[in-house]
């Protein structure tokens, strides 16, 4: 629950413009029809003699209303949909994984609306997201020894050339540079605020950002840039740490953070950081 709760005034005209900002301070319940909402639902807008207002969804459910099937209030923004969670932990599962339209159509998946869930939510369609994975994965394996062929062939490519080809354009550098470079990773966290862009390297998290904001790819490049680090969609041994401590910070259990941060910036910003971590909960 947050300490300070807006007036009422706010909350209605903030539900009336579906100001996303508002997502995670509070859900309205409609007397009338006895559902609530999000403070973003498209349904058609209640007067304001009809509504309440809850600092949660479980407040609202105390009190007997039921949630919308519009804006699926009890279901974190961003949230992958029920039908795509199957798909989504093969890929966790097997990095290496290659699939056609046909291998989707198998699994009862329609195509072009996979590829529309990625473009949304990754920037990529769905066959672009598995060809980063692989080139990810390839790129640890060849940076830690593994022959450049060899991992060419083990990551499903069917030509050296190919492989290498794919590799420059997602990376920057040929495999053969990976042991001079460094790639960091990319993932979605979901919060109550809505899903949240997390950056890590092998040496922290460097990045984390609600994935709505304006000129976010252009912050994700001046990281990159800062850091020296290509950034891809993938996975950072800090991710899971992260994702735990960001749960329990929403859900009241933690005040303060103890993952690995990175932080490049001059002086004079390493001491503003300093002073924001040092802000109490």
């Amino acid at each position: 629950m947050y300490h300070s709760f807006p007036d009422n005034g706010t909350l209605y005209s903030a539900l009336l413009n579906k100001d996303s900002s508002f997502e995670g301070l509070f859900v309205v319940g409609v007397k009338t029809t006895g559902i609530f909402c999000r403070p973003t639902c498209t349904a058609r807008k209640p007067k304001r003699e009809n509504v309440e207002f809850f600092g949660s969804a479980h407040e609202a459910l105390l009190q007997g209303y039921r949630p919308c099937k519009v804006c699926s209030p009890l279901e974190q923004r961003g949230a992958a949909p029920e039908w795509l969670r199957p798909l989504l932990g093969e890929i966790d599962h097997d990095p290496f994984l290659r699939l056609k339209d046909s291998d989707l159509e198998k699994r009862g998946l329609e195509p072009g609306r996979v590829r529309s869930w990625f473009k949304k939510h990754h920037g990529m369609t769905f066959q672009a997201y598995l060809r980063v994975l692989r080139i990810g994965q390839a790129f640890g394996r060849v940076r830690y020894g593994e022959g450049v062929t060899q991992t060419a062939f083990e990551s499903g490519y069917e030509s050296l050339s190919g492989f290498v080809d794919s590799f420059k354009k997602t990376t920057g550098f040929p495999p053969s540079k990976s042991p001079h470079n460094r790639l960091g990773a990319t993932t979605r966290i979901l919060t109550p605020l809505g899903p949240m862009l997390a950056a890590g390297t092998d040496d922290g998290i460097c990045l984390l950002e609600i994935i709505d904001r304006r000129m976010l790819e252009t912050e994700l490049e001046r990281l990159s840039k800062l850091v020296n680090t290509r950034f891809l969609p993938g996975f950072c041994r800090h991710f899971e740490e992260l994702n735990r401590q960001v749960e329990e910070y929403f859900s009241g259990k933690r005040e303060s953070f103890t993952v690995p941060l990175v932080l490049p910036g001059a002086p004079i910003q390493q001491k503003v950081w300093t002073a924001l971590q040092a802000i109490p909960y």
